[in-house]
């Protein structure tokens, strides 16, 4: 907790070194997610169909959850509406798996301080080959649609998920 001034120079003063207070934010919850259900008997794979390994045409979603404090400048920047830009990377391990990325960019609103970024898709469509993939993500806040908006607000980096893709 912040100490009052020491020194007054007059009997009126009031003193605040953080009035809009500080805007941060943190990336969690990197989820993947295929949507392939357990194989009709008498097939099966496991015990229940992994969500990490996913056919080439198979329907699957990568998404993390981006939190903001609730300081009046994040309240403002939401107010303005800050893009967030997430880049999910697809990085391939080995063989002939390729590495690409997805980009999402979502828009702030006002009072609204949590937000789900999702890509949804096959991995055909976001041009993966078959192969093994480590999934990662990388955040760029901002800028703010306004001429006297920062370009950049901030970063963030999550990763550690797999996902094997295989030919169908």
């Amino acid at each position: 907790m912040p100490s009052q001034p020491l020194t007054e120079y007059s009997a009126t003063e009031t003193y605040s070194k953080n009035i809009l207070g500080p805007a941060f934010f943190e990336m969690s919850g990197l989820v993947i997610a295929g949507t392939a259900g357990i194989p009709a008997p008498p097939f099966s794979v496991a015990p229940s169909q992994s969500p990490y390994i996913v056919a080439n045409n198979e329907k699957f979603a990568v998404s993390l959850t981006v939190k903001f404090n609730k300081s009046p400048l994040t309240s403002l920047l939401m107010c303005l509406g800050t893009e967030v830009h997430v880049r999910f990377a697809f990085e391939g391990i080995g063989g002939k798996a390729t590495e690409k990325d997805v980009e999402v960019i979502i828009c702030t609103k006002k009072d609204t301080y949590e937000y789900e970024v999702k890509w949804e898709g096959t991995p055909e469509e976001a041009e993966l080959t078959a192969g093994l993939y480590g999934v990662a993500a990388v955040a760029q806040v901002g800028p703010v649609k306004h001429e006297c908006s920062q370009p950049i607000i901030g970063y963030g980096y999550l990763a550690g998920k797999l996902l094997q893709v295989y030919p169908a």
